[in-house]
């Protein structure tokens, strides 16, 4: 189903693509990793190094299943996870670019339990264990040393930590190399799961570099610095590492297809549960079709090593540029 979908997507794109508008390449797609247990730790996501006004707004939606116990650990997660995204980049000629992300999120059973049942049947995959509970059923709690750490509400709507971001240009030639350092504020509900209570703080190296004059390859590598997590109980959290690259091709004046990969470490210290201590996989593909000064863009994100990820997020992305 998901390579069909992204072929359809692709289908898609093209046929809206017709009349010529000039358009610049755009950078990666800002897809971050919605596992629940890692998105309120400050996950980063992919940046150009180029920097510039704009106004973004976009819609993330998610499904996780992870049903396991270990000795001082216990994660139940059976649902579905939409965010609303709202971002504003602003350039200070000569200085820097300045950042804000507004996200709003909103935990559900969902509504793919039916058709994901119905994938797996039909294509001989293994399910997790999903089809053990009931169809579009709700969970979301955690507990550590048999107390509880987090317990999510179905269908309840929240502000979730709000990142601020810095980039500076230090190299501009045909290569463009960034540094951008952002701080996450605890404006999320941390004991259901939409913040971790704490200010983190991150650091990266952004790099932008033509291919030919049809392809551009991004290329990202960073450091997370988070503080604890402050739910029903406290955890303390690590310092985690990412890393990854896209590359944006022109289609044609009006459409850009990209292909990227994300890897990022867990936050957690040793839990026992390999989802949550294993490195979270994110593998993009989609496009953008642009429409004058903004550009709409359509992308599906898989985890290619089933762990630290959700099963899909499908993202849908409005940009303006200022």
């Amino acid at each position: 189903m998901k390579k069909h979908a992204f072929a359809l997507l692709v289908c898609c794109l093209v046929f809206l693509s017709g009349r010529s508008h000039a358009s610049a390449f755009d950078g990666p797609f800002q897809v971050k990793n919605q596992f629940p247990l890692f998105l309120p730790v400050n996950q980063p996501y992919l940046e150009p190094a180029a920097t510039g006004d704009s106004l973004s707004f976009s819609v993330s939606h998610s499904s996780v299943y992870m049903i396991e116990d270990a000795d001082r650990w216990s994660a139940r997660l059976d649902m579905e996870l939409t965010e609303l995204n709202l971002r504003f980049r602003r350039d200070i000629p000569g200085l820097f670019e300045l950042g804000v992300d507004l996200p709003v999120l909103r935990a559900t059973g969902g509504f793919l339990d039916r058709p994901l049942a119905w994938y797996h049947r039909t294509f001989g995959f293994g399910d997790y264990g999903r089809s053990e509970r009931p169809d579009n059923d709700f969970v979301y709690a955690v507990d550590k040393d048999g107390a509880p750490l987090i317990r999510a509400d179905n269908g309840r709507t929240g502000l979730g930590d709000i990142r601020t971001t810095v980039k500076k240009k230090i190299f501009l030639a045909e290569t463009v190399v960034s540094i951008l350092a952002d701080v996450e504020l605890p404006t999320g509900n941390a004991r259901v799961g939409y913040g971790n209570g704490s200010v983190d703080a991150g650091l990266a190296l952004l790099l932008d570099r033509g291919l030919t004059d049809e392809a551009r390859l991004y290329a990202n590598v960073g450091v997370v610095m988070p503080g604890k997590l402050k739910a029903y109980q406290t955890v303390d959290l690590e310092t985690f590492y990412y890393g990854g690259a896209a590359v944006e091709y022109r289609y044609d004046p009006d459409l850009t297809l990209l292909a990227q990969v994300m890897a990022a470490s867990s936050p957690y210290p040793e839990t026992g549960i390999s989802e949550i201590d294993t490195p979270g996989i994110l593998l993009v593909l989609g496009g953008r079709y642009y429409l004058g000064r903004g550009s709409l863009e359509f992308s599906l994100t898989e985890d290619p090593n089933t762990s630290g990820a959700p099963d899909f997020i499908l993202n849908l992305t409005w940009k303006q540029r200022l």
